[in-house]
């Protein structure tokens, strides 16, 4: 082998390497996918009952929520908004299905895109009389837990992320590191507010005082969200329950930010007794083709992921490869700030 052979191979292990630890054993690339149709499944049935008892609706809401589909190496698998208000209106359409569980596990998402989901639950409840439980899985933090206030009443495990309650709408600047290398950025703008903070230009604080103008009224609507749906929390506590702290599912119960502890099962006892429900089936929604054979199986059938959104140089990445605009979000990021 001669030396220049060695020399690419020694730069192609570490990138193969990499990819191996990042992708699946094996992946398929389906050059005729589906239309998207929704599936159920029974994961759950109380004893004795037959194939024509009430339904419970299970939902998954997993991920960033955001309008923009989550990105594949081949493809992409929808997002979050799309996907739970298609399956809400089938869940409205089956005069069978008497309740719905959402089993939430988000980090949270943009503003627009959180509201969005938290208007359409809170819109499925008005119009069918059908209650909705959040389950809270791993993660209901930030936009994940507004979400949750849509709900009819709230369960999370014990060892849940919750809370983060705040709005967070992250910059970046390179001006001082563009200056080291001689390379200076200037846009030409119609007026001097056009390009708010601006990654390329020196900071100006005039443009932070705008922005954080937008955020305190985004955190205004949140907290307002939270005093409406959580009423019995208590005043005192209030400021510190949402200056952007995370809690545990059973720091939460305490504080009074969820109702009870447990997983899918207690959120399907809970819906049948709002439901007024002596005996149900619980189903799971899902994409049509995806194996489920149990309630905590993926809804979405399995593709190999890029994942921008675990570090802060992945979502500056994210942004300006993708054309995801910086925007403002209702998220919990620890690795970010």
């Amino acid at each position: 082998m001669s030396r220049t052979s060695r020399c690419n191979l020694v730069l192609v292990l570490p990138l193969l390497m990499t990819l191996t630890a990042c992708l699946p054993s094996k992946f398929t690339i389906d050059l005729a996918p589906g239309d998207g149709a929704l599936s159920e499944t029974e994961v759950l049935a109380d004893p004795g009952t037959s194939g024509s008892a009430p339904k419970i609706a299970l939902i998954d809401v997993t991920g960033m929520i955001s309008h923009i589909p989550s990105a594949g190496l081949i493809s992409q698998s929808g997002n979050v908004v799309d996907n739970l208000v298609a399956s809400l209106s089938r869940a409205e359409k089956d005069a069978n299905v008497q309740a719905v569980i959402l089993r939430i596990n988000s980090p949270g998402g943009t503003v627009a895109a959180t509201d969005t989901v938290y208007t359409e639950v809170m819109r499925f409840r008005e119009r069918t009389g059908k209650p909705v439980i959040a389950a809270e899985a791993d993660v209901a933090a930030s936009g994940g837990y507004y979400l949750a206030l849509a709900c009819d009443r709230i369960i999370a495990k014990p060892s849940t992320i919750t809370g983060s309650i705040g709005v967070l709408m992250q910059t970046f600047n390179f001006s001082k590191g563009m200056d080291r290398l001689g390379i200076t950025g200037r846009a030409v703008v119609s007026r001097p507010n056009k390009n708010l903070a601006s990654p390329f230009e020196p900071e100006k604080a005039e443009h932070y005082a705008i922005l954080q103008g937008l955020v305190d009224q985004m955190f205004e609507d949140f907290s307002n969200t939270v005093r409406e749906r959580r009423p019995d929390l208590d005043p005192s506590e209030f400021a510190d329950l949402t200056d952007g702290r995370v809690f545990t599912g059973r720091q939460a119960l305490e504080h009074g930010l969820i109702d009870g502890l447990g997983g899918v099962r207690e959120a399907f006892e809970a819906a049948k007794e709002l439901a007024e429900l002596p005996t149900a089936r619980l189903v799971k929604y899902h994409a049509a083709g995806a194996t489920v054979r149990s309630a905590y199986a993926s809804a979405v059938l399995p593709t190999p992921q890029v994942n921008p959104w675990t570090n802060p140089v992945g979502m500056a990445l994210e942004q300006f490869t993708r054309g995801h605009p910086p925007t403002a979000y209702y998220l919990w990021a620890p690795g970010l700030y």
